[in-house]
């Protein structure tokens, strides 16, 4: 199915949407759970995991880089031998290091975490170097890199019994990690949480949850104690969502607007992180159309990339003239 440089039908005067596969022909038959990062102005990379299919021996890290409107050809990033790798995470801290952090192991609850650096934007990486017990750093969505260079990333434990976030926080450039929780919603289990700035130390997080709303939870110590989390008015069927707070103050978050199904994929945007308008839908045929990863670029358009039907990962450039009012 040939969709690349694909644009929607918005008006002319808000910028054309770009809609591209990273790769039409990926090197893996399943892919699952990408990230994105802008690494210079204009220039994006992206990693995802791969394999036979998820949680398979053979599942690696693999990324690909944006440049001048054309993807690269995807490469293998890290692998651990005979184990499935899961969930990379691409971010630059506040040093300037970009960093990739992964998980590895037959499934979540036996998960350990792996990071690498790059001090040449990704095109050497330094060698996989595995994080101490109970340490994941970013689960599956970027961290928050606050002014001062504090890290607050959201994290979460899928045991058997229970589903929980924490929060790990590093204030000395990722070197050393404290975890912060277990922070919990009443009505069942939630994971996965995306942290954003609210301003001064306000910081809040929207998660996942077992029971069919996305959920938040708020710290006023930068991420040090948490409020319990909250049924938030979106929908989500148990899967990962992003939110960015762009430049101007607004939120906007891509997730399934679903309690069941992992479509659609939708756009929403808020004012105040409370109340969300739902505004675009980037997919809507049947399938899975799941895990968005969602940056900010420097030209202010938002960055996106999501798991399209296991088959493939999509790109998306959206304007921020076409992200309404609230």
């Amino acid at each position: 199915m040939l969709r690349l440089a694909m644009l929607f039908a918005v008006p002319a005067a808000l910028g054309a949407q770009t809609s591209e596969f990273v790769a039409e022909r990926m090197p893996t038959p399943s892919c699952h759970a990408s990230t994105i990062v802008e690494i210079r102005p204009g220039k994006l990379m992206a990693a995802w995991f791969g394999g036979e299919a998820e949680g398979r021996p053979d599942v690696a890290i693999w990324g690909a880089r944006r440049q001048n409107g054309e993807w690269s050809a995807p490469a293998e990033l890290v692998r651990e031998p005979n184990i499935a790798t899961w969930n990379p995470v691409l971010f630059r801290s506040g040093d300037g290091l970009l960093w990739l952090y992964y998980k590895f192991g037959p499934g979540p609850q036996q998960w350990t975490a792996g990071r690498m650096s790059s001090r040449d934007d990704g095109t050497t990486w330094s060698a996989p170097e595995h994080l101490p017990a109970g340490i994941y750093g970013p689960i599956r969505a970027k961290p928050l890199v606050l002014p001062d260079g504090t890290i607050v990333s959201g994290t979460s434990v899928e045991s058997y019994q229970s589903w929980s976030a924490w929060i790990e926080r590093s204030t000395d450039q990722g070197k050393t990690w404290t975890r912060h929780g277990p922070i919990r919603a009443e009505g069942g289990g939630i994971i996965q949480p995306v942290v954003v700035w609210m301003g001064g130390n306000h910081v809040r997080f929207y998660a996942r949850s077992q029971f069919g709303r996305i959920v938040g939870a708020d710290s006023l110590d930068a991420g040090v104690t948490w409020t319990g989390a909250h049924p938030i008015d979106l929908p989500n069927p148990n899967a990962g969502i992003d939110v960015v707070r762009l430049k101007d103050g607004r939120f906007v978050m891509v997730y399934n607007h679903s309690a069941t199904a992992r479509s659609p994929l939708n756009l929403a945007v808020s004012a105040d992180g409370d109340h969300w308008t739902e505004f675009h839908a980037l997919e809507t045929e049947p399938g899975e159309y799941s895990y968005p990863a969602m940056i900010q670029g420097t030209d202010g358009s938002l960055h996106i990339t999501y798991t399209w039907r296991r088959e493939r990962i999509n790109y998306v450039n959206w304007p921020l003239a076409a992200i309404p009012k609230p």
